[in-house]
């Protein structure tokens, strides 16, 4: 493993261009404000008279269509969200120039053949492991978050280069930035949210809370044990792994945990997942994600609203209503 810092940059492969941002939304503006703060001339591409439009605006950056900011520049950084992405390439293809760069921070539609660039093109991606405001917030204090990078296309011969300063420009070497493929990207992150971090995660919380409140407790109790608490053991498995979490909970819970857990997640638990990742890798996945959205996502939008319908977020809502600390969180994050 190779993970490349800041005594790796041995020079600015995009000294003196201009990039455009394609989106300002949680990736974009985080995107757009370190490469600013990094010494570039930077466009925002943005829908004229939208949200995230007025919003560039108003932290001081030149707005243009789409097809104005990428016509403007040398790098082309494709952040509206993946759905969207092959509507906007549209608009823009014929006025990228030779030896451009167009980028992304998720390998999906270049992966599954949704946008194909011409071969004069690099096409390359950084990926930075976090939220965007985490991006942010990490650069403002000096440091950075992780990163990925990856060479689908070089047209140049240095899109390697122009994709480790990038990653460089938003702080990301400071973490560190490993080199991977947009194929292992694109279905890992796919994998990762469907099988642990959203989709297996949010399955396990309502289960849970589902099963206690049948039994009889009150709904309030299985939300905290459920659903609250979650985040107390996150932040142990993020700083520190297993070995932290099992440092600082009890030994009843280490227990509980080394007893219980292989009967609730047992192999046929993983079998499931080597299905679902199967479906990623050939592609099912994406074409049924595709076809749905292009259909109006009716499915998607009932599931979405069962998923909200269900009690736990009702008892949720009412309970975090109550704690202090997360309004003012909120209040902080909408000023932001």
């Amino acid at each position: 493993m190779k993970l490349h810092t800041t005594s790796d940059v041995q020079r600015d492969a995009l000294e003196g261009q201009t990039l455009a941002v394609l989106g300002y939304g949680s990736q974009g503006r985080a995107h757009a404000n370190n490469l600013r703060d990094s010494g570039y001339n930077v466009l925002i591409g943005a829908r004229p008279g939208g949200p995230t439009a007025q919003a560039a605006a108003a932290d001081g950056f030149d707005v243009r269509d789409f097809r104005e900011a990428a016509e403007a520049a040398q790098l082309v950084a494709m952040l509206v969200p993946d759905m969207a992405q092959p509507a906007v390439f549209e608009q823009i293809k014929d006025v990228l120039q030779p030896g451009d760069a167009l980028l992304f921070a998720h390998g999906f539609n270049i992966h599954f053949g949704a946008i194909e660039p011409s071969a004069d093109s690099d096409v390359i991606m950084v990926a930075p492991k976090s939220p965007g405001d985490l991006v942010r917030r990490q650069f403002q204090e000096g440091r950075g978050v992780p990163c990925l990078r990856a060479v689908y296309q070089d047209a140049t011969g240095e899109a390697a280069d122009k994709a480790l300063s990038y990653a460089h420009a938003l702080g990301g070497t400071h973490a560190g930035v490993l080199d991977t493929t947009f194929a292992e990207e694109t279905e890992t992150d796919l994998f990762g949210e469907q099988a642990v971090l959203c989709g297996g995660t949010a399955q396990l919380v309502m289960h849970g809370f589902d099963t206690l409140v049948e039994a009889g407790y009150q709904p309030e109790a299985a939300y905290f044990e459920c659903l609250h608490e979650l985040k107390l053991i996150v932040d142990l498995l993020y700083e520190g792994g297993l070995d932290k979490m099992y440092e600082f909970i009890s030994d009843t819970a280490s227990y509980g945990d080394l007893v219980s857990g292989p009967r609730i997640l047992d192999d046929s638990v993983k079998q499931r997942m080597q299905e679902v990742l199967k479906d990623i890798q050939d592609g099912t996945f994406a074409r049924n994600w595709m076809d749905e959205y292009a259909s109006g996502s009716e499915n998607y939008q009932a599931m979405l609203k069962a998923r909200r319908d269900h009690r736990i977020e009702q008892v949720g809502s009412r309970l975090r209503d109550r704690m202090s600390w997360l309004q003012s969180k909120s209040k902080a994050q909408q000023a932001a």
